[in-house]
């Protein structure tokens, strides 16, 4: 394990426990200046973000998901139990050519990250997602008594060998016959998440149905020395249908209309029963690195925390079988919840931060990013009723060009939750900003916001942003 120097105390650590410790707690160690948001590592901007974010509503998109996530291969008999001791949703039925959203959570039913399992044979599974979910499928692989191997194929940035797979992604009214087309003829029905096989004109590719933007098409993936050849086959034979490769800029963008709350601060800073996890962890891990941003300010870091039904995930929730935070769920199933909804920003309050920019020294708002606009690994800012009261958190950022407005991801209280109520949104920092240098000196203000339901769907087609 690599050793490193906190900068808080000027001691060499080794764990993320030793850099808890260093730095005074988690909220101490969160609170420093950290990696900020996670990069995708692709181009900027193909053309402009504005047309890559409304090809996936108007024609179709070309994302390059190649290189942004880890991957985990699990491989052995036990495979499929292994991940039932971690997941709170159940494998029943799991096997090749399936995929499932796996959560993971904590001995007390806080989530530590989420995936997609991907079943590629009879027990081998590819896991796809974020840092956290990685360090403790290996964790447990690695220390556990099930019979299992494990290795990771590490994203781009991290990997001196090269990536294993290529992954594409094609969304939009026009995927279908985009992919029919290079395919050579129709292509094989696949349900929602559940893979199939097409071809890319001589390259043979394995496909899943989940539809990250909100609109018809496909995630695929093949060899990665073959990821060029089948880029450019693509983008030929889609050309004359519009098809567009969306950049970073526009790929930041498409979680929050599709609902993803990708910031979760993983749950395992705190707790004597993850000691040993975090004893495990280096203090150069993913968890030691990123920092906490926004409006919203507690001194409990479990109020960072998130429950499955906090970020959309109740519904799979099942203790029909033994996993690690089983218990704890089982209590907090009928206990109150926050709910996963859409704020509409008023355009008038997003103006008025705009226009302080003209403003001298403090009296200006924090700068909103375009087109996301958060600005550290895990952002929380408040969300109140006009009398100051809190009633949730809004996290992911971003203005949509689909919707022609800000919007964000927020995570409301289910006994407030009113679609088409307006709220206030506390924007920047409190006291001037912070220690990071992703933050400058400002002033915070409010935003008036509506709650709404998520963009796009048959509840609020034909909707506007209110101004």
């Amino acid at each position: 394990m690599a050793t490193v120097v906190s900068a808080e105390s000027g001691r060499a650590v080794r764990s993320l426990e030793d850099k808890i410790e260093a730095a005074g707690g988690p909220l101490a160690l969160l609170r420093a200046p950290g990696s900020g948001p996670l990069p995708f590592p692709v181009k900027p901007e193909f053309t402009n973000w504005r047309d890559e974010q409304e090809s996936w509503r108007r024609t179709a998109v070309l994302f390059d998901q190649s290189h942004h996530m880890a991957d985990s291969s699990i491989e052995g008999p036990d495979t499929y139990s292994f991940l039932s001791s971690l997941a709170v949703n159940s494998f029943s039925g799991f096997g090749p050519m399936k995929a499932k959203q796996l959560v993971v959570c904590n001995d007390e039913g806080y989530v530590i990250g989420d995936a997609v399992a991907f079943c590629l044979a009879e027990n081998h599974v590819r896991v796809v997602g974020r840092a956290p979910i990685h360090s403790w499928l290996k964790y447990h692989a690695e220390s556990g008594a099930h019979d299992v191997s494990y290795r990771r194929d590490e994203r781009t940035v991290h990997n001196a060998k090269g990536r294993e797979l290529f992954r594409f992604q094609v969304n939009g009214p026009n995927a279908t016959e985009i992919l029919e087309r290079v395919n050579g003829g129709p292509l094989p029905e696949i349900p929602f998440f559940t893979m199939g096989h097409f071809n890319v004109g001589p390259h043979r590719v394995t496909a899943l149905n989940h539809r990250m933007s909100g609109f018809p098409g496909l995630e695929f993936w093949g060899p990665y020395a073959e990821g060029d050849s089948v880029r450019e086959l693509l983008l030929d034979t889609g050309a004359d249908l519009g098809l567009t490769q969306a950049g970073a800029k526009a790929y930041s963008t498409a979680a929050v209309e599709s609902g993803w709350i990708a910031q979760i601060t993983p749950a395992v800073y705190t707790g004597e029963a993850l000691r040993d996890y975090r004893e495990w962890l280096p203090a150069s891990s993913f968890e030691g690195g990123v920092d906490l941003a926004g409006s919203f300010v507690s001194d409990r870091i479990e109020d960072y925390y998130a429950t499955p039904w906090d970020l959309g995930y109740g519904f799979i929730v099942k203790d029909d079988h033994e996993f690690i935070g089983v218990d704890a769920l089982r209590r907090l199933a009928d206990e109150p919840h926050r709910q996963k909804a859409w704020l509409y920003w008023h355009r008038d309050d997003v103006v008025r931060i705009f226009a302080s920019l003209y403003e001298q020294g403090d009296r200006r708002f924090k700068y909103l990013e375009m087109p996301a606009g958060w600005y550290g690994s895990m952002q929380y800012d408040r969300i109140e009723r006009s009398d100051g009261s809190l009633i949730g958190l809004s996290r992911s950022i971003a203005y949509s060009s689909n919707v022609r407005g800000w919007i964000s991801l927020a995570m409301v209280d289910e006994d407030a939750l009113a679609y088409g109520e307006e709220v206030d949104l506390v924007w920047g920092e409190p006291d001037g900003g912070s220690a990071s240098p992703a933050v400058e000196r400002h002033s915070q203000t409010r935003i008036r916001a509506t709650v709404g339901r998520k963009p796009f769907s048959e509840a609020t087609q034909g909707s506007s942003v209110r101004a």
